[in-house]
């Protein structure tokens, strides 16, 4: 007798006639109830991975759009104590024996002040209407192949090989785009298409018509003057082919890594640094999306905070009222245990129910889709960043404390004397 007693208290039996009772009181509530707990805990789920991914996504948007079209997979650049990379010619040859090699662009640079009211005649003490910029050498043919660069002419039409005296104006050095009016500040205002500006580095100075107008959320062409290779080097004094940068790009499923080591193995390492994307990130960037990280996950947390307390209420009201069965239950000898775990059961079954709407939700319909219609934030096209790992993860971390919650209410009225639940005292 002992012995069946102790069988029918064990702990699989305890689940087994939990699952049971749980099944039951989910199969008989009120349609319209449960939907509405699911829903909640679908949309806390949703909490859990948008709100992070989004502004997580804000800043991988920001990086995606500067690997893919300013930095590559690998860039070469000048040392840190140099204004350009040594050999660039014969260090360009190297780069094509990449294995893995698919394109690659050579920029030169350099710096200059850019003046649209240049044959006004101003008054004494007054400032011309001017802008310190970038200046960035391509050439037209090969920065069309690696970035598609022409895409991002929204005003007026890309360079060609001939374009001499045209050049390109990034948007953040137009008032249009940048209405900033602050000491040391500069933008240049009521810029047309074919207006002429004066470019002057250093002391060398021409004149170049407006050829087109940039808008890439892409620093290196947002804030820049473009034009030919030669002009820049002819405005920055330059008489060799060293660049500034070389930027690469690789075929799908190369290692970046393995394409570094290969160059600095074949001596490229001895004219200039050689980087993976990843490491020629800016630290900021990194820095934000750390930060966009941890305010993602305590918006996040709240939304789990008040997920928790739904469920609590949701357990406890309907353990309230059901005082009387649970009463009934404990007085025909089901043990307490297995009433307990039916309340688990059911916290379990609608976070379970909340995470498999969230996951189909995520990766069938919300993540491609921002993934085909990015948020148009002013520095960058935002993504959803959500993976299954991480959506696993949280997955736990929810079930864990949705369990929880149903877990204090149902013990709180389940402890109550059998007697008293069945008289209703």
């Amino acid at each position: 007798m002992k012995d069946r007693i102790k069988v029918e208290n064990s702990f699989s039996q305890n689940v087994i006639v939990g699952w049971f009772l749980a099944k039951r009181d989910i199969k008989h509530a009120n349609i319209w109830t449960t939907t509405l707990i699911a829903f909640v805990m679908t949309l806390t789920f949703l909490n859990l991975i948008v709100v992070s991914g989004i502004l997580i996504g804000l800043i991988q948007g920001s990086e995606d759009a500067q690997k893919k079209y300013a930095i590559g997979d690998v860039i070469i650049s000048s040392f840190l104590n140099r204004s350009s990379i040594d050999q660039t010619p014969k260090v360009e040859e190297i780069v094509k024996t990449i294995p893995g090699y698919k394109d690659h662009t050579v920029r030169y640079s350099g710096t200059a002040r850019v003046e649209s009211n240049y044959r006004d005649t101003i008054k004494p003490g007054e400032l011309r209407d001017g802008v310190g910029a970038s200046l960035l050498g391509i050439d037209p043919d090969q920065e069309q192949q690696f970035s598609g660069i022409s895409k991002f002419v929204i005003r007026g039409s890309y360079l060609n090989s001939t374009d001499q005296d045209s050049v390109l104006i990034g948007k953040n050095l137009l008032y249009e785009f940048t209405p900033i009016e602050a000491p040391g500040f500069q933008t240049l205002k009521n810029i047309v298409i074919g207006q002429r500006v004066k470019i002057t580095s250093g002391n060398t100075s021409k004149e170049y018509f407006i050829k087109g107008i940039l808008s890439s959320k892409v620093d290196i062409f947002d804030g820049s003057v473009v034009a030919l290779s030669s002009e820049v080097r002819k405005l920055t004094g330059q008489s060799d082919l060293n660049a500034g940068t070389i930027a690469v790009q690789l075929l799908p499923n190369t290692d970046p890594v393995f394409a570094k080591n290969f160059l600095i193995s074949s001596g490229v390492g001895d004219y200039a640094r050689v980087q993976t994307a990843q490491e020629a990130f800016p630290k900021f960037l990194t820095d934000m999306k750390a930060t966009f990280g941890i305010l993602g996950s305590a918006i996040s947390g709240i939304g789990l905070v008040v997920a928790s307390i739904t469920i609590f209420i949701v357990i406890f009201v309907n353990a309230i009222t059901r005082r009387r069965y649970i009463g009934i239950l404990k007085g025909i000898g089901i043990n307490k245990k297995a009433i307990l775990y039916s309340y688990m059961y059911q916290a379990f079954i609608y976070a379970s129910m909340g995470i498999i709407l969230g996951m189909v939700l995520i990766f069938f319909l919300i993540k491609p889709y921002f993934a085909m219609h990015p948020i148009n934030f002013p520095f960058s096209d935002g993504i959803l960043v959500a993976t299954i790992p991480e959506a696993l993860l949280k997955a736990g971390i929810l079930l864990l404390t949705t369990i929880i919650a149903g877990y204090i209410p149902a013990r709180i009225v389940i402890k109550q004397n059998t007697l008293s639940a069945i008289l209703g005292r």
